[in-house]
């Protein structure tokens, strides 16, 4: 299917295209999109991990001066700048070396419905946790996580539908968001988020309201309503409405069931390791989606229910029922690194495929030789 994209956001249009349309010009010919794709989601990755290793349990802007060092912050805001400018450009590069793939639009998007997730967990290690006096719970923390990946969803059910991806506002203000965030911690300190800063709110409320209010108020309303202007123009991909609603089964059940885990826990699962369950959500919200966006490009019925909801589901129930008692973060700690090690080998399955049945190379423009 031909990649058709929409962007209406004027961040984007009037000031963020003509800086990408700027950058582009330095970028060698010669170098695969999927490479400028891969070394953002890379930078993603090497930010997240830095910050894991200064501040695993998200307690580390809490205290006053914070223990991260100045240099993290400014790196973040640093590589958060080149994953922005990076997924910005691969399009446009794929265009200008007329090497645009059904492979780079699939490598693009399974890459940002995980790079998603991990944007927010950096993010985290800002605001921290709540101790008392600053700082956002464990609860919030799953909830804002929860919000965006489901906003992601959305636009990909959007396309599944429509055919178009109507790409959402919320994604530049995010990253411009994001990146001053880490420039006002380098520059000011962790203290800038401890205080109140307008009528006794933290900026970290103001944000998490801006958030809501975004899915909510725009995000949301904006797909329903491009559904259902297709609906009214008959350009609906789908006829029936079980097929229509049928991309939503599984991730709405991936979050009843961890939802469920998170408010019935005996351990206080999200309380104890909020790092590595949050981690998990969104490998598992990632493997999930990336199955919707092959139905979507392929033109294929997704599956009712997406494999991780079963050794979930039996996660879940032997959790919240006591079974598994002390082993409960061992457990969760398995589980993790099966899902991420699953999501890899599937992510690596599907590009080997896709990269020899289209004869292309996934990290090189040079041409396959026919077997």
């Amino acid at each position: 299917s031909q990649y058709s994209a929409v962007d209406t956001n004027p961040l984007s249009v009037y000031i963020m295209q003509p800086i990408w349309n700027t950058i582009i010009k330095i970028v060698p010919l010669w170098i695969a999109p999927n490479l400028l794709t891969f070394s953002g989601f890379i930078m993603v990755l090497v930010n997240y991990f830095l910050l894991s290793f200064y501040d695993w349990d998200y307690t580390a802007s809490g205290t006053s001066p914070g223990l991260i060092p100045t240099w993290v912050w400014l790196f973040s805001a640093f590589t958060t700048f080149c994953a922005y400018a990076l997924d910005s450009i691969d399009g446009k590069h794929a265009r200008r070396t007329q090497s645009s793939t059904p492979l780079g639009e699939l490598f693009d998007h399974g890459l940002d419905s995980w790079a998603t997730s991990i944007f927010v967990l950096s993010f985290f290690s800002v605001c921290s946790r709540d101790n008392g006096k600053s700082g956002i719970s464990v609860y919030t923390m799953y909830m804002y996580l929860s919000i965006i990946l489901l906003n992601f969803m959305c636009s990909h059910w959007e396309k599944y539908n429509t055919g178009v991806l109507f790409l959402p506002w919320g994604y530049d203000i995010s990253q411009v968001v994001l990146i001053a965030a880490y420039l006002l911690t380098g520059a000011v300190g962790v203290e800038v988020w401890q205080k109140p800063f307008l009528f006794g709110y933290y900026i970290t409320d103001a944000l998490v309201g801006m958030l809501i209010g975004f899915s909510l108020l725009l995000s949301l309303p904006q797909t329903l309503y491009n559904i259902h202007r297709a609906h009214i123009k008959k350009t609906l991909k789908n006829d029936s409405l079980y097929e229509g609603l049928l991309p939503l089964v599984s991730p709405l059940l991936l979050f009843i069931l961890l939802t469920v885990w998170v408010v019935f826990s005996p351990g206080n699962i999200l309380v104890k390791q909020p790092r590595l369950f949050l981690w998990m959500v969104g490998v598992a919200f990632s493997s999930v989606i990336c199955k919707v966006i092959i139905c979507q490009m392929s033109s294929t019925q997704p599956e009712l229910l997406h494999w991780f909801l079963f050794p979930l589901a039996l996660v879940v129930y032997a959790a919240i029922s006591g079974l598994l008692g002390w082993t409960e973060e061992a457990v969760l700690a398995l589980l993790t690194a099966g899902v991420t090690a699953a999501h890899v080998h599937y992510g690596v399955c599907v590009g080997r495929q896709l990269s020899e049945h289209l004869n292309i190379y996934i990290f090189s423009l040079k041409k396959r030789g026919r077997e």
